[in-house]
């Protein structure tokens, strides 16, 4: 059982460090508006691999997964609210 964990977070490590090299690429491409969205799709990946192997959250049951639900809701909202303030604004 313990080898197969430390093979899962091998695995998990590998491919955290391909989606970080992934990022580092899209930095460099010519996407336009397109590099944030990007950059926060791999980012919501990488978060989510996280959560769920590292955290433990794939062994943990209902309320646990709800707060960590609710927490990635609320830091979503946050996001939102912040970026529609920034896109409405005018220059300084």
């Amino acid at each position: 059982m313990a080898r197969a964990q430390i093979l899962q977070a091998i695995l998990i490590w590998v491919l955290l460090l391909i989606l970080l090299s992934l990022t580092v690429g899209a930095s460099f491409l010519p996407l336009g508006r397109m590099n944030p969205v990007v950059s926060m799709g791999i980012a919501l990946i990488k978060a989510s691999l996280i959560f769920w192997f590292y955290m433990q959250l794939k062994k943990e049951r209902g309320l646990v997964r709800l707060a960590a639900l609710g927490a990635g809701a609320w830091l979503l909202i946050l996001f939102l609210l912040v970026s529609s303030d920034v896109v409405t604004r005018g220059s300084f």
